[in-house]
Order: structure tokens, then C-alpha cells, then sequence
């Protein structure tokens, strides 16, 4: 079987890592025949020491992933709102690597599970790379990066038992209702896909677009799949992620290889700056949406995946994406999950990769102007000397690079005394309004299998105080939704 890609190696003599010639690659050296090995034999010793660091940590969330490259193509004219240059015409095409993950399951976990899915994506663009990391949602379960790492404690295993707890899940959930809307997003229709091809994707936070005039707006990413939404039912998964662990992976895989290149039509809501402060929901509540009546969809782009990467582990493991990765143009917000993820995902990445990651080919920028990324950062794990004889310091005088004194975004006016500070809250902002409008949009055969899928997982609760607390979460969302999951629940315990 010819694999795409694929490259002829050379039929010459087996070497070394070093490049010296390889005698037997069958047999250990021993002290004489049946003695014990020798420690000289360093082929054996360089193949098992190889061996043993052939996996980097995997990722702490989002470990389970598959990734393609692509195309993002301008449809439509966004310069009015920003200055970046990758969206200054129409027609413009950027490279682009998109990573597809979930978020609590280890690497070896299946993709048929009841969980968000991560939707990263790297434009290579002739300014340096820009990165979205989002999700397949366009909300979240908490909206301070302080409460992440609990948060993500209690959807991996548990230190006692081993396994996922029930009681952890619905324990934290219940006592951060900012949390209803995301649950009720994820015990629904979509939180399963049948495949990374149908589903959509959210840039999920606010940012910041600004243009050549220095005017700021705030926008949303919405990337809609043209293959259509497809999703499982819980009694689909469970046979599926029985039958086939790696059906999305290899879903995905073979659809490019078919040919059927998988495609989604970028949209962004803009909110002018002035509106921000007066808008009836928090415009940084990563918990939110912001509704398309107040703000509708513009379509201003076309993203197409058309190329599967030739090693799993250089291009997709080793690919690390960044929300602070940005290009002139475009910039955060004060979305306070955001601002976490900001130092979060680099600092994770030069722990689990190693401080030259940025260097690897997925990683590495594609700018035009230049061959590789322009830094006075040399050494550390895997460098490869390529800075040669230049000087590592700035300013110096020899001609290195230099800064620009132009900043890729406009700054926030700020107030007040410092300290921890509750979110501020706006006309409408409560942590149950969006959910129960979700709970109200949906037909009654969604209501069904969303009361279904959260009475089954709360059934698993041991203690009566945690179950009625996370009832009374969606009571307050939508007084149907709650009477209806209880006596659901009910029947279940008998």
C-alpha cells in the first residue's frame, strides 16, 4: 500500500543514530556465548534509551486528537474592521493545520464520547502564525481561568477510585451555576458528534479585531460545517467506541484520502467597542452568547481540509497551538478566561514539548518576509545552533532584528484598585437565562434525549444533596426542564 506522502528511504547499509554503519541488529553483545550483555554494546543501549523517550507527556486536556491541514480563503471584505493582513482581500489564501481533540480522555481514549471538542486552529499567515483554540461550542462551563484546574479535576479520574466520578462532575457543577449552560450544550443533541466532519466550530471567547484607523470592535468565530451537523445518540457511541476507538480519527483520515475534502464557512459577529459597556449580557462572559438578533452572522471566509499529516506524533502530538499567538489586527479581550489561557497553553507546551517547540515544521511560522521566526532566544532542549554566530541580545548593533513600536492591538482603558474582582455583571447576566432559552429552543424529542442523558449521569450520584442541588441549577433555568430531569432521575433510583 502506497501511503500519500510517502518517501522512499535508502536501501544502503543500517546505521547508528551517529551514521556509523550497523554490523547486527538481531543479537546483544554478550560475554561469550549465553553470558550477560555488555554494557559496550551501545547500539542496544542507543535503541533501548531511544525507545524509552519516544512519548512526550500527553496533553493534561484535549489529549485525544487528530489534525489536517488546509485553506482558509477571504470571502468577503473585513478590512473596514481589521488591519490584519492574511483577511486584506478577497480571494487571499492562508495555509492553515487544524487540530480536533476532546477534552477529558486520555490519549488512548475513544472519540464516541460525551464531551466538547477541542477545535484548534494555526493560520500561517505572512505576519507569523495566528491560532484559534476553540471548541465545537460557543460557551463554556466556567468563566475564570482561576477555577480551570479544579474544573479539570473533576472530569479526570479520581485519586482514590481511578476511574471518573459522577459525584466530582455534578459536586462541581452544582456549585458553579455559571456551569448550566455549557451542561445543558453537552447532555444535548450535540454532545456527541458522529464525526470532526459534522460539527461546528467557535472561536468561543470575545477578541478584539481593530483596523488601520485604530478603531477596536470585539468579535465572535462561528465556523459552520458545510457537511452538515451528524450526531450519535448515547446508545450509538457506546457501540461505536466499542467497535472502532478511533472512528473520528479515522473518519477524518479517509475522507481526505477519498478526496472529499471536509469544508466549514467562517462567520464573525462585531460588536462595536462603544456597545460593550451597555450590552444587556456581559460581552467577555465566556458563559454566554451573544445572540444573532442583536449581532448576526457575517460570513467573510471558507475553511477546507485537504491534506492528512505523514507522521501522527511530529504533526499532531507534537503541534501546539496557543491563544497567544496573535498578528497585528487582531487581539484579546478581557474575557478573564481567556487572559488564564493566554499563559496557560504556551506554558503547558514548553513543558510537554520543550522550549524549541516553535521551531518544529508543524509549529513553525511561514512568513514570507523571513525563514523562520526572528528571536534573540537561543538554547534549551533540541536547539539546533541555526542562530550560528549572531548575537543573542537586544538592542545590539550588529544589524539583528529590531522592534517595530507598532502593537498588533489597540489598548483596554481600565479603573479601579486592583484585586479579585467578581465578573462584572450586565442587565440581563444570570447564570441560568441562555440555558433555559437553549432548553426552550429545542423540539420536544431533543428535550427527551437531553433528559434522558442527564438523568442517566445523575443517577450515578451517591449523595441525595449533590443530585438536588444540580436539579435545582436547571429548575432555575427553566422550571419544565427541572420538574422533568427530577422525575427522571426518580424513576432511575426507584
Amino acid at each position: 500500500m502506497t501511503v500519500q506522502g510517502e518517501t522512499a528511504q535508502s536501501a544502503g547499509p543500517l546505521t547508528t543514530e551517529a551514521g556509523a554503519p550497523v554490523a547486527d541488529n538481531q543479537n546483544s553483545e554478550t560475554a561469550g556465548v549465553g553470558g550477560p550483555v555488555l554494557v559496550q554494546d551501545q547500539l542496544l543501549l542507543e535503541k533501548l534509551a531511544h525507545f524509552n523517550r519516544e512519548r512526550i507527556p500527553e496533553r493534561v486536556v484535549h489529549a485525544r486528537g487528530a489534525g489536517a491541514y488546509g485553506t482558509f480563503t477571504v470571502t468577503a471584505d473585513v478590512t473596514r474592521y481589521t488591519r490584519a493582513k492574511f483577511l486584506s482581500e478577497v480571494g487571499k489564501q492562508t495555509e492553515t493545520f487544524l487540530r480536533f481533540s476532546t477534552v477529558a480522555g486520555n490519549l488512548g481514549a475513544p472519540d464516541a464520547v460525551r464531551d466538547p471538542r477541542g477545535f484548534a486552529l494555526k493560520f500561517y499567515t505572512e505576519e507569523g502564525n495566528y491560532d484559534l483554540v476553540s471548541n465545537n461550542t460557543p460557551v463554556f462551563f466556567i468563566r475564570d481561568a482561576i477555577k480551570f484546574p479544579d474544573f479539570i479535576h473533576t472530569q479526570k479520574r479520581d485519586p482514590y477510585t481511578g476511574s471518573q466520578e459522577a459525584d466530582n462532575v455534578f459536586d462541581f457543577w452544582g456549585l458553579s451555576p455559571e456551569s448550566t449552560h455549557q451542561v445543558t450544550w453537552l447532555f444535548g443533541d450535540r454532545g456527541i458528534p458522529a464525526s470532526y466532519r459534522h460539527m461546528d466550530g467557535f472561536g468561543s471567547h470575545t477578541f478584539q479585531w481593530n483596523n488601520e484607523a485604530g478603531e477596536v470592535f470585539w468579535v465572535k468565530y462561528h465556523f459552520k460545517t458545510d457537511q452538515g451537523i451528524k450526531n450519535l445518540t448515547a446508545e450509538e457511541a457506546a457501540v461505536l467506541a466499542g467497535k472502532d476507538p478511533d472512528s473520528h480519527q479515522r473518519d477524518l483520515r479517509e475522507a481526505i484520502e477519498r478526496g472529499e475534502f471536509p469544508s466549514w464557512t467562517v462567520y464573525v459577529q462585531i460588536m462595536p467597542a462603544a456597545e460593550a459597556a451597555t450590552y444587556r449580557f456581559n460581552p467577555f462572559d465566556l458563559t454566554k452568547v451573544w445572540p444573532h438578533a442583536d449581532y448576526p452572522l457575517v460570513e467573510f471566509g471558507k475553511l477546507e481540509l485537504n491534506r492528512n499529516p505523514q507522521n501522527i506524533f511530529a504533526e499532531v502530538e507534537q503541534s501546539i497551538f496557543s491563544p497567544a499567538h496573535f498578528v497585528p489586527g487582531i487581539g484579546p479581550s478581557p474575557d478573564k478566561m481567556l487572559q488564564g489561557r493566554l499563559f496557560g497553553y504556551g506554558d503547558a507546551h514548553r513543558y510537554r514539548v520543550g522550549i524549541n517547540a516553535d521551531n518544529l515544521p508543524v509549529n513553525r511560522p511561514h512568513a514570507t518576509d523571513a525563514t523562520e521566526a526572528r528571536t534573540y532566544s537561543r538554547d534549551g532542549l533540541a536547539y539546533d545552533g541555526r542562530h550560528g554566530a549572531l548575537k543573542n541580545y537586544e538592542p545590539n548593533s550588529f544589524g539583528g532584528p529590531a522592534q517595530t513600536g507598532v502593537p498588533l492591538w489597540q489598548p483596554i482603558a481600565v479603573s479601579g484598585l486592583t484585586g479579585e474582582e467578581v465578573t462584572p455583571s450586565h442587565a440581563e447576566d444570570n447564570d441560568f437565562v441562555q440555558a433555559g432559552n437553549l432548553y426552550r429552543l429545542m423540539t420536544e424529542d431533543e428535550k427527551e434525549r437531553l433528559i434522558a442523558n442527564l438523568a442517566g449521569a445523575l443517577s450515578g450520584v451517591s449523595r441525595e444533596d449533590i443530585i438536588e442541588r444540580a436539579i435545582a441549577n436547571f429548575r432555575k433555568a427553566d422550571a419544565d426542564y427541572g420538574k422533568r430531569l427530577e422525575a427522571a432521575v426518580q424513576a432511575l433510583r426507584g
